[in-house]
Formats: structure tokens, sequence, C-alpha cells
């Protein structure tokens, strides 16, 4: 079933408010409580790429990622973290809609279209203004961004602007950038959970895919980050940056456990390494 198409019982909403560390559901889908849930997610739920690794299937249906994140303590890319958050939100209340959107390259070209899954959210006492959620793309904004705002958008990970794009074959997209370098390039038409489902198998199958040429977690934490990309785990803290490989199965895998969360039986093994 589609994200959006489905809610969540009472009992399976109180399981995923924990997951996030939230003690007690919000009174009102406002913008404040959208905040919090951003935050808290990002804190609690790792984006991670492991499945690719592990060889697991990757399935796009709004049950089956809450059932990922909040039954299996997992996390999972922009597709399964976002498509969650689409379940979670529609049932407290929030109005959701699925964004398809290309990701920036480090040459500044654009990906495949479906490249990345956003929402579009409004809340009860916005008066119609349209936030920017995104809890799927690693090292981004901490906060919902205002999707009708042109200005600078101050966030603890940089200053953000929504750019209109208004070149020939554009029709009105919007580019998110961040700290003066476009990230991803949105598109306003809203999708449906299957549309994603060639960029989600071309990103989990394709040698030129970044996600298949090693395993990475990451996750935000109160003073930074922490990242574990193939051995190399790496971690942020107040600014220090810090690096340390580990060559030992047993050592990898209480990171992944004490770090991420994520309880494996054995290592992920790279789909497609780099050479």
């Amino acid at each position: 079933m589609d994200a959006m198409e489905t809610t969540l019982p009472p009992e399976r909403l109180d399981a995923y408010l924990r997951r996030i560390g939230v003690a007690d559901r919000p009174a009102r889908p406002t913008e404040e409580a959208l905040r919090d849930l951003q935050l808290r997610h990002l804190r609690a739920v790792p984006f991670e790429n492991l499945s690719v690794h592990l060889r697991e299937d990757v399935v796009l249906d709004g049950t089956a990622l809450v059932g990922k994140v909040v039954d299996r303590g997992r996390g999972g890319f922009c597709y399964e973290l976002n498509g969650a958050f689409a379940v979670l939100l529609r049932t407290l209340g929030y109005e959701v809609e699925l964004l398809q959107a290309r990701v920036y390259g480090d040459d500044g070209r654009l990906g495949i279209p479906y490249d990345h899954l956003a929402l579009r959210v409004l809340a009860a006492d916005g008066g119609g203004r349209a936030w920017l959620a995104d809890v799927g793309f690693g090292d981004h904004s901490h906060f919902p961004l205002d999707l009708d705002e042109r200005g600078e958008q101050k966030d603890p990970s940089g200053v953000f602007r929504i750019v209109e794009r208004d070149e020939p074959g554009a029709d009105g997209d919007l580019d998110v950038v961040r700290d003066g370098r476009p990230r991803y390039r949105l598109e306003r038409r809203p999708r449906v959970l299957a549309d994603f489902t060639t960029g989600a198998w071309w990103h989990r199958t394709s040698p030129e895919s970044p996600f298949t040429r090693a395993p990475v977690a990451s996750l935000l934490t109160e003073r930074g980050r922490v990242t574990l990309s193939g051995r190399r785990l790496i971690t942020s803290e107040d600014g220090t940056r810090a690096e340390r490989p580990l060559d030992d199965d047993a050592e990898l895998l209480a990171a992944y456990r004490d770090h991420f969360g994520l309880r494996l039986d054995h290592p992920p093994v790279a789909l497609h390494p780099r050479p």
C-alpha cells in the first residue's frame, strides 16, 4: 500500500513515536511539532544502505517501510526513510505530498530522475505555508525548510535557500541550496511511492550508484554526526572530526550496534566495491 494511503492504528503510531523518542502524541499537527519530529527522527533513525550490501530486498510499501524502522530497528535510504516518515506525519494529521528530486553530483551534474524522495508538508497552523521535510538525505537540514521562502534560511547545519529555476525545461523546479552549493533539484508535482521503484532499483543494483560501492550508516547526534563508511568510523563532535579504521569484524559489528542501534549477524559485503 502506498505511503500516502497508509495510516497507522493507535498502537503502531505510539510504537513509531517511541522509536524516535517522543513520549506523547502531538496534540495537533503544528509547525512546531513538525520541527521536533524531524529532528528526533534524524537523531534516532540512521540513514543507511545496508540492505543493498546484505542482499535484502527494498520494498516500497508504506506498511513495510514502517515495519523496517519500527519493528526491525533499522533505517534506510531516502525512499524508505521519507516514505515511512510520510506515513507517520499523515497519521498525525499533516497534509503530505511525495516529491521527486535529482541530486547534484560533485561535478555539478544532476543525477537520474527519481534520484531522491522528499516531502511537502502542510501543518494545521501554517495558513497554507508548505514545508520541505526530509529525513532521508544524510547530512542535511536539521529542521524543515520553508518551501515558499526565497531568502536565506539558517539551520544548525548551514544556510539554505530555495531557488526557482526558470531555464527551459525546468518547469518551475526548485533548487535546494546549502551554503551556496545546490544539493538537489526538486519537482513540484506530487508523486506516489510506486513512482520511485525504478530509482530505488537503480540505486541498489547499478555499479554507477554511490549506494552500491560501500556500506554506509550515518546518524545525527546532539554534538555532531557519526558515520560508518565501509570499515571507517568517522565522528564529528563540536566541529572536531576523528576517523579510525575497524579491521576486526567483531569491532565493526559492535560499532553498528553501539552507534546506530543496528544489530547484524555478519558484516555487510560491498555489492560493487570501489576499485
